[in-house]
């Protein structure tokens, strides 16, 4: 039985040029009309997604930051989590940021340590842009994510150091092979989800899920009938064999696979 859907945006919901089509707007507003709760769960910072669902034209809970932050559909925050101050000032040094682009998301605010053009063609729809800022000199306070940049290998690096430095005292996952996302140790869209679900009064069994990469793992993993992107992470494929896979993102596959849960004419 199939009763709420939660799903990732990029490599997901959306298509090759990080915007919703039509269609797939269409299939949401749908089942919205049929009294389906939707659920948004993104690395995305929260002002981005909350444009990215206006130009959906649905009403969804929106998990951002990876888990970080959950708000309703008025925008009411229900949940936030951010990482201890002492540590993202530690992070924003050299011996982590060098050679990365480096972005920290706060409430209201998307800092970088340099512009990063490619990062803007990723926000056509909500228009959301950061602010260039000097990130070894911030505070750490208020900080959902940090975000690194950069190539793989790189990251890698970046990644091994983290752990090095502070053990499990942070969740550390990908959105994408070059982007390295740093939370608070609780948080995970998986964990998010559950609140969200909770509040609904809804069992994660009748969850249905959508995602690609590395940071959808929890999610996945934990809702009733998950489904994994054709152009899915490779390690995600490997972590979750059971989990099927529907097409690419590029065809629109999450909005062809609900109408046809949902039984309805494409």
């Amino acid at each position: 039985m199939y009763q709420v859907i939660a799903s990732d945006l990029d490599g997901t919901l959306l298509d090759g040029d990080h915007t919703a089509s039509a269609f797939t707007a269409q299939t949401l507003q749908t089942l919205q009309a049929r009294g389906i709760p939707l659920i948004i769960a993104t690395g995305r910072h929260y002002c981005d997604v909350r444009g990215i669902r206006a130009a959906l034209g649905i009403r969804a809970h929106l998990i951002t930051s990876n888990g970080a932050r959950i708000h309703d559909p008025d925008n009411q925050l229900m949940y936030a989590r951010n990482i201890a101050p002492a540590i993202v000032r530690e992070m924003m040094q050299p011996e982590f940021s060098e050679g990365a682009s480096v972005n920290l998301y706060l409430d209201e605010e998307w800092l970088i340590g340099a512009p990063n053009e490619r990062l803007m063609d990723m926000h056509k729809d909500s228009g959301f842009t950061y602010r260039v800022d000097d990130l070894p000199k911030h505070s750490g306070e208020g900080v959902a994510k940090v975000l690194y940049i950069a190539e793989p290998a790189h990251l890698a690096k970046i990644e091994a150091r983290l752990y090095e430095r502070f053990g499990h005292g942070l969740y550390i996952t990908y959105s994408l092979p070059d982007c390295l996302e740093i939370m608070a140790p609780t948080v995970s869209k998986g964990h998010a989800l559950q609140v969200v679900l909770d509040s609904l009064q809804l069992p994660m069994a009748h969850c249905v899920a959508f995602g690609d990469g590395l940071n959808d793992l929890d999610m996945l993993g934990t809702a009733g009938h998950p489904f994994m992107m054709a152009n899915a992470n490779a390690k995600l494929v490997a972590l979750l064999p059971e989990v099927p896979q529907i097409g690419l993102n590029t065809d629109a596959a999450v909005a062809l696979k609900l109408r046809e849960l949902f039984k309805f004419d494409q």
